[in-house]
Order: C-alpha cells, then sequence, then structure tokens
C-alpha cells in the first residue's frame, strides 16, 4: 500500500521550487507569507543579508481568527510598515500555497496599501 504524502510536505516540495527562481535583493527584498490554522505571518527578507526587514502577524493585531479579513488586514498592515522603512518594491513569495483565498487577500490588501509586485 502506498503511503500518502501530507499536504505541507508537497506544500514544502513546491515552495523549494519557487524559492529556486525568487531572490529577494537590498533594491527589490522577498515578501514571504505563511499561514497557519490560527494566525497569518508576513516577512520582507533581503536574501543577500539574510536579514529580516519589516515582520507583521495577526498576533500583533489581536485578531485570533485566520480568516481573509485577518489576511487583508495583515497585508495592510505589512505594507504600511514597509513604506515607512522606505521599502516599495518587493518579489511576492507564496510560499507553496495556492494564489487563491487567505493569500491573495493578503496580497491585494499590501498591493492597495503601496506595495509594488
Amino acid at each position: 500500500m502506498f503511503k500518502k504524502e501530507s499536504k505541507n510536505d508537497t506544500r514544502l516540495k513546491r515552495h523549494l521550487r519557487i524559492r529556486q527562481t525568487i531572490i529577494g535583493s537590498a533594491s527589490r527584498p522577498r515578501l514571504v507569507v505563511y499561514r497557519s490554522n490560527t494566525a497569518i505571518y508576513g516577512q520582507i527578507i533581503d536574501d543577500t543579508i539574510h536579514h529580516t526587514l519589516v515582520s507583521a502577524n495577526s498576533k500583533e493585531l489581536n485578531l485570533t481568527h485566520s480568516n481573509i479579513e485577518t489576511s487583508k488586514a495583515v497585508g495592510k498592515l505589512i505594507a504600511e510598515k514597509a513604506v515607512k522603512t522606505g521599502i516599495t518594491k518587493v518579489v511576492f513569495d507564496r510560499a507553496g500555497y495556492l494564489y487563491h483565498g487567505k493569500i491573495k487577500a493578503f496580497a491585494e490588501a499590501a498591493r492597495e496599501a503601496g506595495l509594488i509586485f
């Protein structure tokens, strides 16, 4: 009998394939999103120096549910923090998740708040 791979294992494989092409630099850092069952997290990372420049998550906003409204709020928050630090252009890394639902809401809110990707 074949053992079925978990959804997270297949997501991690997709993430590794995506990371082979997406690289954050000083001029265009990488905006990566991670979602768990309870929260959503976003980080802007400069891969040349391996340093997180800006981060935001739903726990900062005291939002306990992980839904589309929460994703929009976190996307807006990280974009506002990034613009405040002088970052306007980023490369979006969806971390193996499908560009749908929470991930799409996060990205669109970040675009509306001033990030270009």
